[in-house]
């Protein structure tokens, strides 16, 4: 059994700029790797770029820790998973650091933060917080790609632009009669040929009228995501999770 080696993200333009493979850490990153894990000189991790590379790396002190390969040769290198996955949700009350956890953690590839008609926040949007709570989990999960966080957008701005050619646009959506489950586009030819997947999912107290009109005149195919009513958190890591797993059978990672 491969022995667990703890992971830090490091964004490649401070691994550009690391003389000799010595890198110079930041305070969270010490305290992080001294404090938290209680390593000392010698101790080895990992150290990821977020753009599918991994280095091995020994601390040398509080501040500073050593690659043990050249930048242009990793001990790992990875291809973006395809076909990207992307989930639009929108922004829940007191969930939204849980779906961009669990969203990362499944696999995410972009995560777009939805306003609706009926979005309901309280305080101040953190697209700053979701992005270093999408940098621990990417950690913590040992995949190599860093997904992206949009800022907020308004769904009406997202439905403006027309789906990429070659991407499939899913709209989880309830209470209509007959909808296909999630699976049944995913395993038809829109899925086969697909380059990119998006799923959105709606708002407490669920998309309007308006809303699902618009989705349906952009080309957004609506789906279900089961037999039973689920909270908007639930329902973006639900579907999340069984975008993952199609691709994870298709051999996509």
């Amino acid at each position: 059994m491969a022995r667990e080696q703890r992971r830090l993200l490091v964004p490649r333009p401070r691994l550009l700029v690391a003389a000799g493979g010595a890198l110079a850490l930041t305070a969270e990153e010490s305290r992080y790797l001294t404090r938290v894990l209680r390593y000392g000189p010698g101790d080895g991790f990992a150290v990821i770029d977020g753009e599918g590379s991994l280095w091995n790396a020994a601390l040398l002190s509080a501040d500073a820790a050593q690659l043990q390969s050249p930048l242009a040769q990793p001990a790992c290198h990875q291809s973006a998973p395809k076909p990207s996955l992307v989930l639009a949700a929108a922004v829940v009350k007191r969930d939204f650091e849980l779906v961009v956890r669990m969203a990362v953690e499944l696999g995410v590839d972009r995560l777009i933060p939805l306003l609706c008609e009926r979005t309901a926040v309280l305080g101040q949007l953190k697209p700053e917080r979701w992005r270093s709570i999408a940098a621990e989990a990417a950690e913590q999960c040992e995949r190599l790609w860093l997904p992206s966080i949009d800022e907020p957008q308004p769904l009406a701005a997202l439905l403006a632009e027309p789906l990429a050619p070659g991407a499939l646009g899913l709209w989880a959506t309830t209470r209509q009669a007959e909808l296909p489950d999630l699976s049944g586009p995913l395993e038809g030819e829109g899925g086969d040929a697909a380059g990119e997947v998006w799923l959105a999912c709606g708002p407490e107290g669920g998309w309007s009228g308006a809303e699902e009109r618009l989705a349906l005149a952009a080309g957004w195919r609506p789906v279900q995501l089961g037999p039973r009513i689920l909270r908007s958190s639930t329902a973006a890591v639900a579907g999340m999770a069984g975008l993952a797993r199609w691709r994870w059978r298709r051999g996509g990672c």
